[in-house]
């Protein structure tokens, strides 16, 4: 196939989350044909996971302009700028009606098992960048298929990848058979059978993020109700000032509201917080309750649940055939890496980006979204809406366009933390122009934002 011939080859998005349905309007008003590939059976499948779940950001930073150009002839109307939406609502209100608009364009259940160049492993260097992408496509129904590509974006996310509760980043012995009694997701104790299964229970809580607050705060919030319930917190490290983040004083409201109902947690007795543990090993006890070993041989005491929050990581499998270049810490694009440092950045101080620092050593395929965040947590919305734009524009060629920086971040960031909040129609942005909502009654918080 020669290069004229791969030029009128759509471009394959993975992914039609919100990233993925945004890089597939940026195509489409740019006259190029995009071909959206959705593992799930709909459109935001993974926003759906956490369709209970409210944001931190409002409506009027969690659209992308492209998509809402490409929304306006159907009669869509944005909702209020200042209100905050659920993850059912994001996807209910803004990503099924986009994929809608796109219509044949997006293929569900569709799952990416491989991605390489036509007729060429990595190792081959011969006539390479002269080659289309070959996809290969797993359909629900085990069908499956191979796609020609010109270029291939990939914002599948990191949803379906979290990480283990075991400390060297792969799972504890123990850990896969104690799945029965293992969640790697904050539970929805509003839902009545969710919620029985933490009841009057003892449950572990691992890590040290928002996520773990969110649990922590949930569990607090039921031992109020039912006695016998209980959390243990396992921490990896110790605790500081900063543990619970910046409390009254976080620029984030929601975000200090939620480390000051964590540490509250704690504060009251319904959690105990265990620090410098760093698990080896799960076991069961006789009444098969689950026994967590630390690498320097302390053993808890039983536990009935484990929520494990330890963060999560880029499935980079099927891409095995591409030559990329990723930071060897973080798996993000070595270009990327040093701005998202978590050791140094936080989403409020990550700049802009684009092409230039998403590219790869193999031209034409970029990982955008949470997944070209690879392990680090921090990610936000607007950014990648930037990314997808500065993306778009490098395939059609308007190199200019690609290189520059079109996105201001209020100085604070829009952090891709959410949270369920009791009165969301109440909430409104803080006097100070801030992001994110006033403290509120704060019930639950999801993963970052897909």
């Amino acid at each position: 196939m020669n290069a004229t011939a791969t030029d009128q080859l759509p471009v394959v998005v993975i992914g039609a989350g919100p990233v993925g349905l945004a890089a597939a309007a940026h195509l489409v008003g740019r006259g190029l044909e995009p071909l959206v590939l959705e593992a799930g059976p709909v459109a935001g499948a993974a926003v759906r996971a956490w369709a209970h779940v409210r944001l931190f950001s409002t409506w009027g930073e969690v659209t992308d302009p492209a998509a809402e150009k490409l929304l306006a002839p159907t009669g869509w109307v944005k909702p209020d700028v200042k209100t905050y939406p659920s993850g059912g609502d994001w996807a209910e209100r803004y990503l099924q009606p986009l994929a809608d608009a796109l219509g044949d364009r997006v293929r569900t259940g569709a799952t990416v098992t491989g991605v390489s160049r036509a007729g060429r492993d990595r190792i081959v260097d011969a006539d390479r960048e002269a080659r289309p992408f070959v996809v290969h496509v797993t359909h629900a129904d085990g069908r499956e298929e191979r796609l020609f590509a010109r270029a291939v974006i990939d914002a599948s996310g990191t949803w379906s990848t979290p990480s283990p509760a075991g400390a060297s980043g792969l799972p504890a012995p123990g850990e896969k058979a104690a799945a029965d009694r293992v969640t790697y997701r904050v539970p929805d104790l509003e839902d009545p059978s969710v919620r029985a299964r933490y009841a009057g229970r003892r449950t572990a809580v691992i890590g040290s993020g928002a996520s773990a607050f969110t649990a922590l705060a949930a569990l607090a919030d039921l031992a109020r109700e039912q006695a016998g319930t209980e959390a243990v917190w396992i921490l990896r490290r110790g605790i500081s000032g900063s543990t619970f983040g910046g409390g009254t004083a976080d620029q984030l409201p929601a975000r200090g509201a939620l480390g000051l109902a964590a540490k509250a947690a704690v504060d009251e007795g319904h959690a105990d917080a265990v620090t410098g543990f760093r698990t080896e090993a799960v076991e069961r006890d006789g009444d098969n309750r689950l026994i967590f070993v630390a690498e320097d041989g302390r053993r808890l005491d039983p536990v009935d649940e484990a929520i494990v929050l330890t963060g999560f990581r880029p499935d980079l499998s099927f891409l095995s055939e591409l030559r990329l270049g990723l930071d060897e810490r973080l798996q993000a694009p070595v270009g990327l890496a040093p701005l998202i440092d978590p050791n140094q950045h936080s989403c409020g101080t990550v700049r802009p980006h684009g092409a230039n620092e998403l590219s790869h050593p193999e031209q034409g395929v970029y990982l955008v979204g949470m997944k070209s965040y690879g392990r680090a947590p921090t990610f936000l919305a607007l950014t990648g809406y930037e990314q997808v734009r500065s993306v778009v524009a490098a395939i059609a060629g308007d190199h200019e366009s690609a290189e520059r920086v079109e996105l201001a971040l209020p100085e604070t960031g829009v952090c891709g933390g959410t949270g369920l909040f009791a009165q969301p129609d109440t909430a409104h942005p803080t006097p100070d122009g801030g992001c994110c909502a006033p403290t509120p009654a704060l019930l639950q918080l999801g993963t970052v934002t897909p």
